[in-house]
């Protein structure tokens, strides 16, 4: 346990860092005084968040498969009551207002979604690490969680939060696949899958469909929805191999590149410390999730071994889509990346994560 534990919270702390770092850059040549304290507002987020990661590393895992259902109605509650009393940001209600704090529920979401997934696809009896779906028909392995799953994702995409949605469906997919779902049910749920793609495409709001063409052709709108991947090309490739330099970046510091100290981190990153950075950035990412694996593949009670594998997935899916975005290789979706970007929200809950893998590796040696 001790190995994780060190492992995983310097890891953690290095990755904060690194985004207090890039966040003050991004915010460094902008006049406004509220800027000023964009990172200091970050710092006492890592620090909340470390807090949080001591508690829940000492907090039994197990007790969670107690509560998971009251989670899942905490989670329902709190993204209706972002429809009544959420504050509109950027076109999108998708925060809370608590004291001086903007909470988003959907990041607390993501890891109520994992817990809810572990528990229904295991059994309570840490002696009987058989899986529940060799014994599920496919309304039990396939529809019912489904339907569970999409209450929530229905109602993020609403917000609208297009990338939360996906990441949770994302994560639903993989536990499917990580709980021995029969080979016939994956593939009537992915044909499924298949035949609504073009029905959806008519619920998506102009500006997702904009995202999704843009994405296939940044060049059909350059000055519109294509400039912030185009901008975000452009810094990632000026950095070259050792970067122009801490505050030293053209893109960011010049406001070319918008929302650079959130969704487009990366690419500040990337143009101020260049491959060699970019590299290491992504070894310590590496690092975070092998490390959630291990913790998962060494844990004998099945509901921690999902848990695990869950909340790596999680970490690990929204890590490949932020960065993809951020080099034009994905759509646009509105994805921080995880301990970096700017945000309460997503780093406390990260850091809530984090501290349940420690504890699953730790309580594993009692059973």
């Amino acid at each position: 346990m001790k190995n994780s534990f060190f492992t995983i919270l310097v890891i953690a702390i290095l990755l904060a860092s690194i985004g207090i770092i890039s966040i003050y850059s991004s915010a460094y040549q902008k006049e406004n005084k509220i800027w000023e304290a964009v990172y200091q507002r970050q710092l006492l987020w890592v620090i909340l968040g470390l807090a949080l990661f001591f508690c829940f590393a000492n907090f039994n895992y197990r007790k969670l498969w107690d509560s998971t259902y009251f989670l899942y109605a905490l989670a329902i509650f709190l993204l209706l009551l972002v429809f009544v009393l959420g504050v509109v940001r950027l076109g999108a209600q998708r925060w809370l207002k608590i004291i001086w704090f903007n909470f988003q529920p959907a990041e607390l979401v993501k890891i109520i979604m994992v817990i809810f997934l572990a528990r229904y696809f295991s059994t309570k009896s840490v002696d009987d690490v058989a899986l529940r779906t060799s014994r599920l028909g496919i309304l039990g392995a396939l529809i019912l969680p489904l339907i569970f799953v999409g209450i929530p994702v229905i109602l993020i995409i609403e917000q609208p939060d297009l990338g939360s949605g996906l990441i949770i469906f994302l994560i639903f997919i993989s536990m499917l696949y990580l709980s021995g779902i029969k080979l016939r049910h994956i593939v009537f749920f992915s044909l499924i899958g298949c035949l609504l793609l073009p029905i959806s495409w008519h619920f998506l709001r102009d500006y997702q469909k904009e995202r999704l063409l843009v994405f296939l052709d940044p060049n059909i709108d350059p000055l519109g929805a294509g400039y912030t991947v185009i901008q975000s090309k452009i810094a990632v490739g000026s950095g070259g191999i050792f970067g122009k330099g801490w505050l030293a970046g053209t893109q960011s510091q010049l406001r070319f590149l918008p929302e650079a100290h959130t969704d487009f981190i990366f690419a500040t990153f990337a143009e101020e410390w260049g491959l060699i950075g970019s590299i290491i950035l992504l070894a310590l990412y590496y690092l975070l999730v092998k490390e959630g694996m291990r913790i998962a593949i060494r844990t004998q009670d099945h509901f921690g071994r999902l848990l695990a594998f869950g909340i790596s997935l999680m970490l690990g899916i929204q890590i490949f889509i932020n960065i993809a975005m951020n080099l034009g290789l994905a759509p646009v979706v509105g994805l921080p990346l995880p301990l970096m970007s700017y945000g309460g929200s997503s780093v406390v809950v990260t850091f809530i994560a984090l501290g349940i893998l420690v504890n699953i590796d730790k309580t594993r040696t009692v059973f």
